[in-house]
């Protein structure tokens, strides 16, 4: 092997350099963004934009993500906070919160927002159970939640899946425990999550109502009424001084291939301080993050 001269060295050397230099240009352009940090309507609480849901084909305490096993979900939720989530969307009927208390070991608790939510369909029926035991189950619910978190306060903690115009009085045992938790800083805001367009309607004037959580896209698929529906309420809702959380903003899965026109649609809306989106693994999470970015609130 003959000698290398001095100029053939050196442009080899810029090569090489020009090179790496590209290549750490374009694995930086693949990290998208962080999401935005934004008020939490009146709440008081910062979170951001977009929070890491964990519901997808939620129930009996079990869902897509925690099928994925503790080692994934964890992973994920590490990821989600690296990529800049602070806001976490649990619930007792997922069976999240003992994934997330893992999660918690590596992400600092005071830098997150966590929502989550009581079922009390579990607890039998409103006219067949006494106030007196169901506020002692809802007392003893908040207490496994913070146990089971691993936390001595909630963010948010709303009333799961309100299906009637008069929830505000069959759920009023469940309200006042909830109150009496904000009040003592266990919990910063409550609130309900609705399925239902009556039920919604209450939860817009409701002053009990901190925070409600609200199927929105731009198709109508899984929500309770038309965009344009929806939309009247939420705008009474924020009128009254209530913070409103979207849901379904891909119609659970339906209009995934149309997510461009659902993010602009929830970015542009103008009746959503945050929302969150059910995600399965990080490149999901990073596209969302870019959809995001590419169309700010």
């Amino acid at each position: 092997m003959g000698p290398i001269d001095r100029r053939h060295f050196l442009g080899r050397t810029a090569g090489v350099a020009a090179g790496l230099a590209a290549a750490s240009k374009l694995q930086a352009a693949e990290v998208p963004p962080p999401p935005p940090l934004v008020a939490l309507g009146p709440t008081g609480i910062k979170l951001s934009r977009v929070g890491q849901g964990t519901g997808v084909h939620g129930n009996n305490r079990q869902s897509n993500q925690t099928r994925m096993g503790f080692q994934k979900l964890v992973a994920l939720f590490r990821h989600s906070y690296d990529r800049g989530i602070r806001f976490f969307d649990l619930a007792d009927l997922y069976g999240t919160h003992v994934y997330f208390r893992e999660a918690l070991r590596s992400i600092p608790r005071d830098e997150v927002a966590i929502l989550t939510k009581i079922w009390w369909r579990y607890d039998g029926p409103a006219d067949q159970t006494r106030s007196s035991d169901r506020k002692q189950i809802a007392t003893m619910a908040l207490e496994r939640f913070r146990h089971e978190l691993a936390t001595d306060y909630l963010d948010i903690v709303l009333l799961h899946c309100m299906q009637k115009v008069s929830w505000n009085h069959a759920m009023e045992p469940y309200m006042e425990v909830l109150a009496a938790a904000k009040e003592k800083g266990q919990v910063r805001a409550v609130g309900v999550s609705c399925h239902d367009l009556g039920a919604l309607k209450t939860a817009a004037v409701s002053p009990w109502v901190d925070v409600i959580l609200a199927r929105f896209n731009p198709k109508g698929v899984k929500m309770d009424g038309t965009p344009e529906q929806i939309a009247q309420v939420l705008r009474t809702a924020r009128k009254n001084g209530k913070a409103v959380i979207g849901m379904k903003i891909f119609g659970e899965g339906q209009l995934a291939q149309q997510r461009e026109e659902c993010i602009q649609f929830a970015q542009s809306s103008g009746v959503l301080d945050a929302m969150t989106i059910g995600l399965e693994s990080p490149q999901q999470v990073d596209d969302l993050l870019n959809l995001i970015h590419q169309f700010p609130a």
